[in-house]
């Protein structure tokens, strides 16, 4: 868990409004007793996790791919080639979509921009720094045009079939 209090507090103002937007259905899903807190999400999301990622093509077309997902700092981070199609989309539309599922126990939905992340960001070194301690391998190593980007969401929600069990049986998902 690499999140501040104040970041914390930021994911779970968010998280409230987002579900206080969301229609009856989700509500109805998306529960007291299924609902997920900020303080639950910085714990579950620790180490990698798998994205699905949802872009646009230039003519409306939705894509969706997956792709390596770190949670750090109450938002999700994650990189691909800059040769691959979803970098382009990203470049020239960032609205993005993003979801990590494990079946029933656990789900986040976010939409959200990409934004591309830059060395000059303050976090830029400890994003590095992070991924390289989990790949054993610095990603920026991995190819000639290796972008990476962090989430700005706009809308989250997150999700336990069983809550109770899944933070009392699991440190992390």
């Amino acid at each position: 868990m690499r999140e501040t209090e104040s970041e914390i507090a930021d994911l779970q103002q968010l998280l409230d409004a987002s579900h206080g937007t969301a229609t009856s259905h989700l509500r109805d899903i998306i529960n007291d007793r299924t609902r997920l807190t900020a303080a639950d999400l910085a714990t579950l999301l620790t180490g990698m996790k798998v994205l699905s990622v949802a872009t646009v093509t230039a003519s409306g077309e939705p894509r969706i791919s997956a792709l390596d997902g770190h949670f750090l700092h109450g938002t999700w981070t994650f990189g691909t080639s800059g040769t691959a199609a979803k970098a382009k989309h990203l470049t020239a539309r960032p609205a993005v979509s993003v979801a990590h599922i494990d079946g029933e126990r656990l789900a986040v939905f976010a939409h959200g921009r990409a934004e591309p992340m830059r060395d000059s960001d303050p976090d830029w070194d400890e994003t590095i720094a992070h991924w390289t301690a989990h790949y054993q391998s610095n990603p920026l190593t991995w190819g000639p045009d290796i972008r990476m980007y962090r989430l700005r969401p706009h809308w989250m929600v997150g999700y336990a079939g069983d809550r109770d069990a899944l933070l009392t049986n699991d440190a992390t998902v």
